[in-house]
């Protein structure tokens, strides 16, 4: 996650999150003010309907009680008692807001508190509606503005016999049952409105508009349950409202009562306008201050482009003098491996074959010696040459080391082809060559393997290719040899290795050797690499290079990989336990190991039942591993790294990993292969290569460590080149566990260490 720390990322990635967090909140608080707002409204609304209900239930309950009392004194009195002795009385209500009257049966006004505005309503809705049924009844008025038109309530009048005798009539100003209507509480485009449960408006009000008789769904009006509040747009003026409504016990009315949205919700759309122009300042200073911020560092960004170009060519430069001979300029044994690699894979998908030759100079080592160094340099410079011109275009020629090449034929048709190729080689090399001033002649051994025939993988091609070259020397040299090894002496070998290894790892017939990696100022030893042996109960002591291949064909390189990587790390354990400092201890990984899908639960396991903390073990891995799934490897190794466990590539140099690679791997350590320092002893040291592999360790942080010291020339010039640690049978051999406790012992015993290299050891 490091390039999120570069400011042309960081100062846009925090100005993003700033304008997260401020526009967040900006639109939480507006949510939460426009919630609160409308949780208001609602509320308000149903406090207002409970009151204005209180108000008209009072009002409806005294018409109703007056025209029960007129009804009652109709039934035992004369039949037309005067109103003016009820009233004399103090039993009917005011008349200046309630009128009073009494029709008889043919609907002629007979007795008023005040003089009606007609002599008979036998026509009108409330006196027809007491003809046949005799409940309280509410009147109509017509569609329009109410002016001050009366809201009539009558009762049936029954004659002595129970027959229809007349109707008691209250009327009361429409607009008094709206009187009540408040614009600071219901605001301009409130309402208040008495509907009849017939569907018809009573009476309603609007801000000053005050109106009745319009035509409204009732059932639509009243389906919510009582008391509760509903948002819509009204069917009378279609203004948005929040709307409740209640029924009127015992009364063929509803009253409702509706406040508007857009009035009630216009101070949180003002809060809402304000909110919205502060994190609008707000967005805009953090995006200026973001801006100014990112273009005081672009200058900082294009130095440090400069610096990583350089380092680039640096890299490339490196890349060039670890994948390539400094003396031939042919592709090294890395470089070979990567398109050999590459061959087999292009080889398989088109089902076709390749070729892979080793070619050795006889007698090479007559001429080196005898007429120096310097003249075996020119004969390999003129060979080199002369094997690019014989082979094809697509073919590919690279020196090994010394006078060993290996050349790759990617598209070889059949045995015939290997040997015309082969023959042309030979023939090549054995024309003489002008050294000194006279003339010189060389022949070349050639062995010959071909995919897939004699193998399905590098290695076994180019070890069978080897194979087939000490044949061809052993059968007088200036040949080539096609591989001939048969497949049932191969598969009895293995058959046989492959028993014995099983029976090894049931008897614990293996055991391990440690070799001491030193530190390069001191001399001190730093850690120790843990190496796998197997001592045959027959066959004596059999070589890793015979007996792991078979392993890991036969999938038994996991079971023996624990058991390496439990008994090294108990071992360390132990070396603690002794008062001994805590070292590191390395153990090498194998593909099969490396991607078994129980790796990071077996070291965990190992690391808790053996108590070694986790930092003190450094896992080896090769280069071909880190390119063959990047992306799972890359998984694999994050979590090694996320234990603790420290990782290194072995035998750096022999791979095609490139140098400018490395960075994208979580690496702690890079072990130098002794192939990159086998010269060193002759004096041809390899400065530029040397450099270039310190300064892309310290680049990265890494711990550089050369493998194969042998000599005190190689120890010395290394020393000189500022590497890390060493390691080699220089420093010391392989030793069991109990001769290096005691090597370990005698060093920590010593009470100061004078840093001189010990001497060599006879190998």
């Amino acid at each position: 996650m490091s390039w999120i720390s570069e400011p042309l990322l960081l100062f846009p990635l925090l100005a993003f999150i700033g304008l997260l967090l401020i526009w967040g909140a900006t639109f939480s608080i507006i949510r939460i003010k426009r919630t609160d707002a409308e949780r208001a409204a609602q509320s308000s609304t149903r406090e207002l309907l409970n009151t204005y209900e209180a108000q008209v239930v009072r009002s409806l309950r005294e018409i109703d009680q007056t025209l029960k009392l007129v009804n009652y004194w109709h039934q035992g009195a004369s039949r037309y008692a005067s109103l003016a002795e009820l009233r004399s009385h103090g039993l009917l209500p005011a008349d200046l807001v309630f009128i009073v009257s009494i029709a008889d049966s043919r609907g002629t006004i007979v007795d008023t508190t005040h003089p009606p505005a007609t002599g008979n309503v036998a026509d009108q809705d409330y006196f027809q509606a007491q003809t046949a049924a005799g409940a309280f009844f509410v009147g109509r008025l017509p569609t329009g503005a109410t002016g001050d038109a009366k809201l009539h309530f009558s009762a049936r009048l029954d004659g002595p016999n129970g027959s229809f005798d007349g109707v008691a009539i209250v009327a009361v100003d429409a607009a008094y049952f709206v009187s009540d209507y408040d614009v600071a509480k219901l605001g301009e485009h409130g309402v208040l409105g008495l509907t009849g449960s017939d569907g018809f408006i009573r009476v309603r009000r609007s801000g000053d508009w005050v109106s009745s008789g319009d035509k409204i769904d009732y059932p639509w009006l009243v389906r919510q349950p009582p008391g509760s509040v509903t948002a819509g747009n009204s069917p009378t003026d279609g203004v948005n409202r929040w709307r409740s409504v209640d029924e009127i016990y015992g009364f063929p009315l509803a009253v409702v009562v509706g406040l508007s949205v857009d009035e009630q919700l216009a101070g949180a759309r003002r809060d809402t306008r304000g909110y919205l122009w502060r994190a609008a300042l707000a967005s805009a200073l953090i995006l200026a201050l973001a801006y100014i911020l990112g273009r005081m560092s672009q200058k900082l960004a294009e130095s440090r482009l400069r610096a990583r170009e350089a380092a680039l060519a640096q890299a490339r430069r490196a890349e060039y003098l670890a994948y390539h001979d400094g003396l031939t300029g042919l592709p090294n044994r890395g470089f070979f491996s990567k398109l050999l690699s590459e061959g087999i894979a292009a080889a398989q998908s088109r089902g076709g074959q390749l070729g892979v030759a080793f070619l050795d100079l006889d007698r090479f080592k007559q001429i080196n010696d005898s007429l120096g160094h310097g003249v075996g340099d020119q004969l390999l410079q003129e060979v080199a040459a002369r094997l690019t011109g014989a082979v094809g275009e697509g073919d590919t020629v690279a020196r090994l080391g010394g006078d060993e090449f290996m050349m790759l034929w990617p598209q070889l048709s059949d045995d015939q082809h290997a040997c015309a190729i082969a023959q042309k080689i030979l023939d090549s090399v054995a024309k003489p060559y002008m050294l000194l001033g006279h003339d010189f002649r060389i022949t070349a051994s050639i062995g010959i393997s071909i995919y897939p025939r004699d193998g399905l993988d590098e290695h076994t091609l180019a070890k069978n290719a080897d194979s087939a070259m000490y044949q061809a020397k052993a059968e007088g040299r200036n040949k080539y040899q096609l591989f001939s090894e048969t497949v049932q002496v191969h598969s009895l070998e293995r058959v046989a290795l492959e028993s014995s290894l099983r029976r090894a790892l049931e008897h614990n017939d293996f055991r391990l050797l440690y070799q001491a990696k030193r530190d390069i100022s001191s001399g001190r030893i730093t850690g120790m690499e843990a190496l796998l042996r197997w001592e045959h109960p027959v066959l004596g002591e059999v070589a890793p290079r015979r007996f792991i291949p078979v392993a890991a064909e036969s999938g038994l390189m996991v079971p023996i990989g624990k058991w390496v990587l439990k008994t090294a790390c108990a071992q360390n354990v132990a070396w603690s336990k002794l008062g001994m400092p805590p070292r590191n201890i390395a153990v090498n990984l194998t593909a099969q190991q490396f991607y078994d899908p129980h790796l990071l639960q077996d070291v965990v396991s190992i690391l808790e039942s053996t108590g070694m903390d986790a930092r003190l073990l450094e896992l080896e891995i090769t280069e071909s591993l880190l390119i063959r799934d990047v992306e799972r490897t890359l998984r694999i190794m994050t979590g090694l790294k996320g234990l603790g466990v420290r990782i290194a590539i072995d035998d750096f140099g022999t791979g095609f990993l490139s140098l400018a690679s490395l960075h994208q791997f979580p690496l702690d350590t890079i072990k130098i292969d002794r192939s990159l320092i086998g010269d060193i002893a002759g004096g041809r040291e390899d400065r530029g290569l040397a450099d270039a592999i310190i300064a892309m360790g310290k680049s990265l942080s890494l711990t550089v460590v050369v493998q194969g010291v042998e000599t005190r020339e190689q120890a010395e010039f290394l020393r000189r080149h500022a590497f890390d640690e060493l390691q080699g049978f220089y420093l010391k051999r392989p030793l069991p566990a109990e001769e290096f406790t005691q090597l370990l012992l005698a060093e920590a015993s010593a009470s100061t260490y004078s840093g001189r290299w010990p001497e060599l050891e006879t190998v």
